[in-house]
């Protein structure tokens, strides 16, 4: 597990979580872009809540492994989506585009 120390507070969540959500705020303050994010925290007593994060250029977070905090909290298809919204803002692909049949474009 990883605390997740943002704002001042700390959030307890798991590993890929933590590292998914600082790749993805690394690569979104290198485009000068921010996002809300939401992902599964751990409270104290042990209840699973959502916490909110706006991540991008001007984010602080500090994340640092804590051993023994109990099962590893895990969100798979989060940690998928924030590595694929990584790669979108590292690796952007532009839709195709389609030429025409006749060979003649309209510059406008």
């Amino acid at each position: 597990m990883q605390t997740i120390i943002y704002g001042g507070d700390a959030y307890l969540t798991g590993d890929d979580i933590a590292d998914a959500l600082l790749a993805y705020g690394r690569a979104l303050g290198e485009e000068e872009r921010a996002e809300l994010v939401e992902i599964p925290v751990q409270e104290p007593d042990g209840a699973v809540v959502t916490a909110k994060f706006l991540i991008g250029p001007a984010s602080q977070i500090v994340a640092k492994e804590v051993p023994g905090q109990g099962p590893e909290l895990e969100d798979p298809a989060l940690v998928d989506r924030l590595r694929t919204l990584t790669r979108g803002v590292e690796s952007p692909t532009a839709a195709p585009v389609e030429m025409p049949d006749n060979g003649v474009y309209d510059l406008g």
